[in-house]
């Protein structure tokens, strides 16, 4: 185990944002599917690894499919081998093997799949998926229904999602949906859901991964924070749903500046804010140390898929600010947070990668010098990140702990 110890630091410069790892995830299967073609950049994090490791393993034949602990390649594979017909053994390791599945084990045994399980993975599969129609919830996880976008256009016969309950996330969908359209596959959306033609072909072609609006978030943060910091390779137009942070962030008062090429973060007057964060979960971590930070009050809502995610991320930020003299209060959806002075305090990072890089935010202003435990988790998917930090005038010192 590793820990980041911290002091307070103005962050000011220039940092790119890697390659968005959503997207990636959605043109790697694509690309697979189409038989070919670059997907670049990809950084050489832990959930790029385990989607090469999967579709390696596929093209090889291989009956084991180890996802380690990246539930994106799980969720969206599991539909995607159940079309091409595969008799395989899907697996990880860590927390992912806590991770609920239970849609899948409803929707693919009615459609022609065999599936033996215990909850949750591993899952052993035999059969091929066919197509029809899918009644999915909506208020689960967007991944399932992003799986099943990807998978069913390769069928024989046109199928239908049919959304139980509305949909959240839904910009995590449409980017499934602009990816797909960018291989040449297209997808209707509907009064309930969704339809898709089937016997269609992803077509070869190299594709150019944008910035990760959810790694954005850490350093937009930080500007508004304590900093003055200039991001770069973002795409403002493109389809990340968490984009919307720089919205989320103007509505506390942060000064960003928007370019064609670059988001410029200013040291703010921050006061608090109401906001549903359903479409955008991955930000919550960030959104909740810049409340810390706003005068006032912060009731963040819609947050509560949060709860099966790389820790329980309700709990995580609730227990770390708790720590930090914030007073926070949990809600069953999400949090109350009221703002005012935050102390250094010795924190976890629960093994969980936004924890670490959200915290490692809240340490530039805290009052004292602040550690956090599991800082190697960064490593899932932003390898990187204290690097960048440190590059900005940021103060961690990462070491190794027996």
């Amino acid at each position: 185990m590793r820990i980041v110890k911290l002091k307070n630091s103005f962050l000011t410069g220039e940092v790119t944002i890697p390659p968005s790892k959503s997207v990636a995830h959605r043109a790697m299967i694509c690309s697979f599917l189409a038989g070919g073609g670059e997907v670049a950049p990809i950084i050489d994090s832990k959930d790029m690894q385990a989607m090469k490791q999967v579709i390696t393993s596929i093209q090889k034949g291989e009956d084991t499919l180890d996802c380690i602990e990246s539930g994106n390649t799980s969720k969206f594979i599991i539909p995607v081998v159940a079309a091409l017909g595969r008799k395989v053994t899907i697996t990880g390791s860590g927390t992912l093997l806590k991770r609920p599945i239970g849609e899948y084990l409803k929707i693919l045994p009615a459609h022609g799949v065999t599936c033996i399980c215990d909850g949750g993975l591993p899952l052993s599969m035999e059969g091929k998926l066919k197509s029809g129609k899918y009644e999915v919830a909506g208020n689960v996880s967007s991944q399932y229904i992003t799986g099943l976008l990807l998978a069913l256009p390769i069928l024989e016969g046109d199928s239908e999602i049919v959304l139980t309950t509305e949909l959240q996330s839904k910009p995590y969908v449409d980017m499934t949906i602009q990816v797909m359209a960018d291989y040449g596959v297209h997808v209707e959306e509907t009064a309930k859901g969704y339809y898709i033609k089937g016997n269609q072909t992803y077509q070869k072609r190299n594709y150019t991964v944008e910035g990760d609006w959810s790694q954005a978030a850490f350093f937009l943060a930080a500007g508004v924070i304590n900093g003055d910091i200039t991001l770069k390779g973002l795409n403002i137009n493109g389809a990340q749903g968490d984009k919307e942070i720089v919205n989320v962030l103007k509505r506390f008062g942060a000064e960003i500046e928007i370019s064609e090429n670059t988001i410029c973060a200013k040291k703010s007057n921050l006061k608090g804010i109401k906001v549903n964060v359903s479409n955008m979960p991955d930000t919550v971590p960030s959104i909740a140390v810049v409340a810390a930070f706003a005068e006032g009050t912060t009731l963040i809502e819609g947050a509560e898929r949060l709860r099966y995610k790389e820790s329980n991320r309700l709990e995580s930020v609730i227990s770390n600010l708790k720590k930090m003299g914030v007073c926070v209060e949990e809600k069953p959806d999400g949090m109350l947070i009221k703002g005012g002075t935050v102390q250094g305090a010795n924190l976890s990072g629960y093994q969980d990668h936004r924890i670490v890089m959200a915290f490692s935010v809240a340490a530039l202003c805290a009052n004292g010098e602040t550690s956090i435990t599991d800082a190697e988790s960064v490593a899932k998917t932003y390898p990187q990140f204290f690097e960048d930090y440190h590059l900005l005038g940021g103060k961690a010192d990462v070491i190794d702990c027996m």
